[in-house]
């Protein structure tokens, strides 16, 4: 099993009490043990990919723009990791089996590079952390498995706005798409 580290929207606007579109004190307890896995990932040197929301403000065509408010805009503190992970991340993104990627729709596979650089590196497995579960989680993990990876989801490192979202996406991956759940 060869595996990378997918990280999904730890933004400010996502995380910080006062973000945009924030799932509050649920993704603010799962940081040290995201920042946690990016150490242990670090140190191993495995692939770390930092997938995160892309927004421009007021954009008509991006279907987010009817179903919430503006966030994860370009250019604003609202996109930057939150809290802990941003130095985290300042200290080792300029390492080879550290990538950045900006995304435009919940997964992180939509309409981005990262299926290719997975499998240019014989990555079978995938561990995706961050937020929110039942949203940009979920359909990341869904397409990580129409695309044959095995899929590791740590609850402790999961969060959403929505506990019964947050809820039933885990029970999802378990039984849906043969997930690991631990």
């Amino acid at each position: 099993m060869k595996k990378a580290l997918i990280i999904v929207d730890y933004s400010n606007d996502f995380v910080a009490s006062d973000g945009k579109l924030t799932c509050g004190e649920p993704g603010q307890e799962i940081e040290q043990n995201i920042h946690q896995k990016i150490e242990t990932y670090n140190s191993n040197e495995d692939l770390i990919f930092y997938l995160m929301d892309y927004h421009h403000e007021n954009d008509p065509y991006h279907p987010e723009t009817k179903l919430f408010p503006p966030h994860n805009i370009v250019g604003t503190e609202g996109r930057n990791l939150y809290n802990s992970l941003k130095p985290q991340y300042d200290s080792i993104k300029h390492s080879n089996h550290v990538f950045w990627i900006d995304k435009t729709r919940y997964s992180a596979f939509f309409s981005t590079n990262l299926d290719s650089l997975l499998r240019e590196r014989h990555i079978d497995t995938v561990e995706i952390v961050g937020v929110c579960t039942d949203i940009c989680v979920l359909h990341t993990a869904v397409d990580a498995y129409n695309l044959n990876y095995q899929i590791i989801i740590p609850k402790n490192c999961v969060a959403s706005f929505n506990q019964a979202g947050h809820e039933w996406a885990l029970t999802h991956f378990e039984n849906s798409i043969g997930a690991v759940v631990e």
